[in-house]
């Protein structure tokens, strides 16, 4: 047992970078964890991690250890969700990364049905719109939004992302309705910062072209929540996904405007770690969200309704 424990507390600490983050995800003492990883050392008689008072770096003993390790733990994971699974069950803890907008607004339903009809999976959710590294903070599975870039994760589409701009009756009656992008230096517009150029937004022209318009950037915030509620207490334009604006758009607070500009589609996916097994309780967790999201998603169908049969 103290082998196995030994070989967690390795694991969480070169997955997470620090001492005291492994401790959190094991629920125990940072001290405990130190003590565990320093007597697998002594055990082995290799060091396996370099300690500086900045970070923590695998030697290449500790690199190639780590990656048996992990597949032990991994392996161990399986047969227990295999043999649960012969059962009927799913048991254990699925630590999620979600998009904190789509999170808010339309992950709660989901997680609570899975869990209805698997009480013994537990959930760890951390709603944040920064690029995590799954291996590195231990996250089995997590929603993106945007094209992937190479890299060791494998992807499944859920869903297609439409976006809108978008602004407020009493905006509108003040400001008037832009005809055209080029309008919109005119008028002021509220962004999202998470962007390389957040003041530039992309769009296509009904012939296909790819085109850049520089907004009149009034405020920029790093919370989608946040812009819509500014864009619908008139304070300006808004460009942001369907999902976020779709209530809004249907009680009438916001009303999209430039019809015949097609604006960014992004994919969204649930992307996991290419290295590890993947267990059959994030595997059926998977599945549940691609057949939870197939089809043309429900604010999209919302936004189609108000507009009378197409996207805004």
């Amino acid at each position: 047992m103290d082998k196995f424990e030994d070989l967690q507390a390795f694991v969480a600490v070169v997955e997470t970078g620090s001492f005291t983050a492994a401790a959190d995800r094991l629920d125990g003492a940072k001290s405990a964890v130190s003590r565990r990883v320093s007597s697998l050392e002594q055990r082995l008689g290799v060091q396996l991690l370099r300690r500086t008072t900045r970070r923590l770096d695998l030697t290449d003993s500790g690199r190639s250890f780590y990656e048996r390790s992990a597949r032990i733990l991994a392996d161990l994971d399986e047969a227990e969700s295999a043999v649960a699974q012969s059962h009927g069950e799913l048991r254990g803890r699925l630590r999620v990364a979600l998009p904190q907008s789509f999170g808010l607004r339309h992950m709660s339903d989901p997680i609570a049905r899975f869990q209805r009809q698997h009480p013994n999976v537990s959930f760890d959710l951390d709603l944040n719109d920064r690029r995590i590294d799954l291996l590195e903070e231990g996250r089995d599975v997590a929603v993106r939004i945007g094209a992937m870039p190479d890299s060791s994760l494998i992807a499944r589409k859920l869903f297609q992302v439409n976006s809108v701009v978008c602004a407020s009756p009493a905006y509108l009656d003040r400001n008037g309705t832009p005809q055209n992008t080029a309008e919109l230096e005119d008028h002021q517009c509220l962004v999202y910062g998470n962007l390389v150029n957040p003041g530039r937004w992309q769009f296509r022209q009904q012939d296909g072209q790819d085109e850049v318009v520089q907004v009149n950037v009034a405020l920029t915030a790093n919370s989608g929540e946040l812009l819509c509620s500014l864009a619908s207490a008139g304070q300006g334009l808004v460009m942001l996904p369907t999902f976020i604006v779709h209530e809004a758009i249907r009680h009438g607070d916001l009303v999209p405007v430039l019809h015949h500009v097609q604006w960014p589609v992004l994919p969204a996916y649930a992307v996991y770690p290419a290295v590890r097994h993947l267990s059959y309780r994030v595997r059926e967790f998977i599945d549940f969200l691609v057949g939870t999201f197939s089809g043309t998603p429900y604010w999209d169908r919302e936004c189609i309704q108000v507009q009378g049969g197409k996207m805004p």
